[in-house]
């Protein structure tokens, strides 16, 4: 897929009528506000590096209670510190409290949503009744907002969460660009709305192959993405397997990316703009945070001038899993939005470092290795804000600064000549497939 077809609507589906197009032609800009930018963050250290390439805000899961129980899940603990370093950089934490809870599954929760409230986050994440009125009675002091899970998709309902005291409704990921429009034009309440990241196959989460197949409950945090698996397409109970040449066939959806159309998003009122990915990795979050806070900020500076950069896209597909689509923002997906086979690994690189120090003195930088990578490489470094350059490694060493020939071993600490200065909590990128 090349940035031409992305930007225009996704592989696979045409660009719908701008349900904005009128209201555009006399909007004055100084109306448009600020959306949040809401980033995932599936451990302690997801978390910093969202919030140090411009996340405003950030959501997490606890080790009860969430909808992704295999992420590397906070403790109280990690929670204090993440919100402690996120309010240095005035970001706020949010926590999923999201599952559809059984009768076993609310023994100890005010005593979980008390300590949340005590740890200092600032709103959770929830579709059951019982958590939210629960929350409300036993920790007055978190915000709550309606989960997707709960499948909002119009503006009654909408309103009914407004009546009963929500602040911020999380619609389901099935709503179309139109509707949003209609539901803000409605109803006086936050919107928040996925922009980007993977998209489920049922609807809005609700799926139970994996509970099925696997003994785990999808919405009690266990799904372990059944879409996903490959499968012989049989016909009839006795005709042979159609894959028996070799060809299996998926039905996962391709993954959601609305870079292309940040104005759009931003004149409809959207309030939050979420980033889905806790199970992504942390270049994943770094490089998609950071380009839609460049994007963001870019419109905001001058809306009538904003011109979508070709970098941009280039940057998204560094970190993309699969092709992309703009889901059902534009009108209902069509098979050409779906991924019938092996998905294909369309980033040109992998991630390969974390900067942990520069010295200015000698034009060495300090990384710490998260994939194995060797002299000769063309690599790549990046920041916050549009900080990028690449070169090919010429000067490796180890910390004490004897040479190497490569960089082997798993947080293995080595020594960099780099072209351009850098500094700690950038990233270094290896050109994909070589080590």
């Amino acid at each position: 897929m090349d940035a031409t077809t992305m930007a225009a609507a996704g592989e696979g589906q045409d660009l719908r009528e701008d349900p904005l197009a009128e209201g555009r032609k006399s909007s004055p800009a100084a109306s448009v506000r600020k959306p949040e930018l809401l980033a995932p963050a599936g451990s302690l250290e997801k978390l910093k590096f969202a919030v140090h390439y411009g996340a405003d805000a950030v959501y997490l899961g606890g080790q009860k209670y969430g909808l992704r129980s295999n992420a590397d899940n906070f403790t109280l603990e990690e929670m204090k510190e993440g919100v402690e370093f996120a309010r240095k950089y005035g970001a706020r934490v949010y926590c999923a409290v999201n599952i559809y809870a059984h009768d076993e599954d609310l023994d100890g929760l005010e005593d979980y949503l008390a300590a949340l409230e005590e740890a200092g986050i600032a709103a959770i994440i929830a579709a059951d009744p019982v958590v939210i009125e629960t929350a409300r009675r036993a920790a007055p002091g978190l915000e709550v907002h309606l989960s997707t899970q709960q499948s909002a998709l119009n503006w009654r309902t909408v309103q009914f969460w407004k009546d009963e005291g929500l602040p911020r409704v999380v619609l389901a990921r099935e709503a179309s660009l139109a509707e949003i429009v209609e539901i803000k034009r409605r109803v006086d309440i936050e919107l928040e709305v996925f922009v980007h990241g993977a998209m489920c196959s049922s609807y809005s989460g609700r799926c139970v192959l994996s509970n099925h197949f696997t003994d785990r409950d999808s919405n009690r945090g266990g799904c372990c993405q059944s879409c996903r698996w490959q499968y012989d397409l049989v016909f009839g109970d006795d005709a042979p397997a159609v894959s028996g040449t070799g060809d299996r066939f998926t039905m996962g959806s391709k993954d959601l990316c609305m870079i292309g159309h940040l104005p759009e998003l931003i004149e409809a009122g959207i309030d939050s703009f979420k980033i889905e990915g806790r199970m992504k990795t942390l270049h994943y979050v770094a490089t998609v945070t950071n380009v839609y806070r460049q994007a963001i900020d870019a419109y905001l500076a001058d809306p009538s001038g904003y011109r979508l950069k070709p970098e941009w896209l280039e940057e998204i597909c560094k970190a993309a899993n699969r092709p992309l689509t703009t889901g059902f923002f534009f009108g209902e997906p069509g098979a050409g939005d779906h991924i019938y086979g092996p998905e294909p690994k369309g980033a040109p690189f992998d991630f390969a470092g974390v900067v942990l120090d520069y010295d200015e003195r000698t034009g060495t930088a300090l990384v710490e290795q998260r994939s194995p990578f060797r002299k000769g490489q063309e690599i790549e470094f990046f920041g916050p804000g549009g900080r990028l350059f690449r070169q090919t490694l010429a000067v490796l060493e180890d910390e004490s600064g004897a040479p190497l020939d490569a960089a082997r071993h798993p947080l293995q600490r080595v020594r960099i000549r780099t072209e351009r200065p850098v500094r700690a909590m950038d990233l270094m990128r290896k050109r994909t497939g070589s080590a």
